[in-house]
Protein backbone atom coordinates (compact mmCIF):
# COMPACT_ATOMS: atom_id res chain seq x y z
CA UNK A 1 0.00 0.00 0.00
CA UNK A 2 2.69 2.69 1.06
CA UNK A 3 4.96 3.00 -2.31
CA UNK A 4 8.52 5.03 -1.79
CA UNK A 5 7.51 8.83 -2.20
CA UNK A 6 4.72 8.19 0.33
CA UNK A 7 7.57 8.39 3.61
CA UNK A 8 6.95 12.55 3.01
CA UNK A 9 3.30 13.19 3.63
CA UNK A 10 1.44 15.86 5.32
CA UNK A 11 -0.34 15.06 8.46
CA UNK A 12 -3.69 16.85 7.20
CA UNK A 13 -2.81 14.96 4.01
CA UNK A 14 -2.27 11.99 5.53
CA UNK A 15 -6.14 12.81 7.73
CA UNK A 16 -8.18 12.95 4.71
CA UNK A 17 -6.80 10.23 3.22
CA UNK A 18 -7.32 7.64 5.94
CA UNK A 19 -10.70 9.35 6.33
CA UNK A 20 -11.27 10.90 9.16
CA UNK A 21 -12.28 14.08 7.42
CA UNK A 22 -13.92 14.82 4.03
CA UNK A 23 -11.88 17.52 2.53
CA UNK A 24 -7.70 18.79 3.04
CA UNK A 25 -9.28 21.96 4.40
CA UNK A 26 -10.84 20.43 7.41
CA UNK A 27 -8.76 18.44 8.22
CA UNK A 28 -5.95 21.55 8.13
CA UNK A 29 -8.90 23.90 10.42
CA UNK A 30 -9.38 21.01 12.68
CA UNK A 31 -5.54 20.49 13.14
CA UNK A 32 -5.12 24.58 13.94
CA UNK A 33 -8.38 24.38 16.05
CA UNK A 34 -6.16 22.18 18.42
CA UNK A 35 -8.57 19.27 17.49
CA UNK A 36 -5.26 17.12 16.69
CA UNK A 37 -2.50 15.82 19.03
CA UNK A 38 0.38 14.06 17.57
CA UNK A 39 2.51 12.56 20.55
CA UNK A 40 0.56 14.47 23.23
CA UNK A 41 1.38 17.78 21.45
CA UNK A 42 -0.08 20.21 19.30
CA UNK A 43 1.36 20.16 16.03
CA UNK A 44 0.94 21.70 12.19
CA UNK A 45 -0.66 20.63 9.02
CA UNK A 46 2.44 20.67 7.37
CA UNK A 47 3.98 17.72 9.94
CA UNK A 48 5.28 14.56 8.65
CA UNK A 49 3.83 11.58 10.31
CA UNK A 50 5.60 8.39 10.57
CA UNK A 51 4.57 4.92 11.28
CA UNK A 52 4.02 3.81 14.75
CA UNK A 53 2.88 7.62 15.80
CA UNK A 54 0.31 7.80 18.05
CA UNK A 55 -2.49 10.65 17.17
CA UNK A 56 -5.65 11.84 19.39
CA UNK A 57 -8.13 12.93 16.99
CA UNK A 58 -11.00 14.61 18.55
CA UNK A 59 -13.88 15.34 15.62
CA UNK A 60 -17.69 16.20 17.15
CA UNK A 61 -18.44 14.33 20.40
CA UNK A 62 -15.98 11.53 19.36
CA UNK A 63 -12.45 10.93 20.70
CA UNK A 64 -9.94 8.65 19.07
CA UNK A 65 -6.63 7.52 19.60
CA UNK A 66 -4.94 6.30 17.06
CA UNK A 67 -1.19 4.89 16.01
CA UNK A 68 -0.27 4.91 12.18
CA UNK A 69 0.22 1.85 10.97
CA UNK A 70 1.01 3.23 7.14
CA UNK A 71 1.35 6.25 5.14
CA UNK A 72 -0.90 7.29 2.37
CA UNK A 73 -1.17 10.44 0.00
CA UNK A 74 -4.40 9.01 -2.02
CA UNK A 75 -7.73 8.57 -0.62
CA UNK A 76 -9.00 5.38 -1.82
CA UNK A 77 -11.78 3.38 -0.40
CA UNK A 78 -12.80 2.90 3.61
CA UNK A 79 -11.50 -0.48 3.41
CA UNK A 80 -8.19 0.43 2.12
CA UNK A 81 -8.05 3.71 4.53
CA UNK A 82 -8.78 1.47 7.51
CA UNK A 83 -5.21 -0.05 6.94
CA UNK A 84 -3.33 2.77 7.33
CA UNK A 85 -4.25 3.00 11.37
CA UNK A 86 -5.27 1.34 14.45
CA UNK A 87 -7.38 2.48 16.93
CA UNK A 88 -6.34 1.73 20.58
CA UNK A 89 -8.51 -1.12 22.40
CA UNK A 90 -9.07 1.98 25.19
CA UNK A 91 -10.24 4.43 22.52
CA UNK A 92 -12.47 2.30 21.69
CA UNK A 93 -14.30 1.22 25.16
CA UNK A 94 -14.10 5.20 25.77
CA UNK A 95 -15.70 6.21 22.45
CA UNK A 96 -18.80 3.29 22.86
CA UNK A 97 -18.97 4.55 26.52
CA UNK A 98 -19.91 8.02 25.64
CA UNK A 99 -21.99 7.00 22.98
CA UNK A 100 -23.85 5.33 25.41
CA UNK A 101 -24.44 8.21 28.03
CA UNK A 102 -25.18 10.10 24.94
CA UNK A 103 -28.22 7.38 23.90
CA UNK A 104 -29.56 6.92 27.43
CA UNK A 105 -29.60 10.93 28.37
CA UNK A 106 -31.23 11.62 24.74
CA UNK A 107 -34.08 9.28 25.91
CA UNK A 108 -34.34 11.36 29.62
CA UNK A 109 -36.63 14.15 30.28
CA UNK A 110 -37.05 16.71 27.76
CA UNK A 111 -38.94 20.06 27.94
CA UNK A 112 -39.80 22.58 26.29
CA UNK A 113 -39.56 25.26 29.13
CA UNK A 114 -41.68 26.28 31.86
CA UNK A 115 -44.46 23.85 33.00
CA UNK A 116 -48.27 24.78 31.75
CA UNK A 117 -50.34 25.32 34.63
CA UNK A 118 -51.90 21.42 34.11
CA UNK A 119 -48.47 20.19 33.60
CA UNK A 120 -47.52 22.20 37.25
CA UNK A 121 -50.71 20.41 38.81
CA UNK A 122 -49.45 17.47 38.08
CA UNK A 123 -46.41 17.66 39.81
CA UNK A 124 -47.65 19.23 42.62
CA UNK A 125 -49.89 16.15 42.96
CA UNK A 126 -47.00 13.91 42.42
CA UNK A 127 -44.87 15.59 44.80
CA UNK A 128 -47.67 15.42 47.38
CA UNK A 129 -48.70 11.74 46.92
CA UNK A 130 -45.16 10.46 47.88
Amino acid sequence: MSEKDDDKVRLDKWLWAARFFKTRALAKAAIEGGKVHCRGERCKPAKEPRVGDELLIRSGFDERTVIIRALAMVRRGAPEAQQLYEETADSIARREQAAALRKAGALGVQSDGRPSKKQRRQIHQFRDGQ
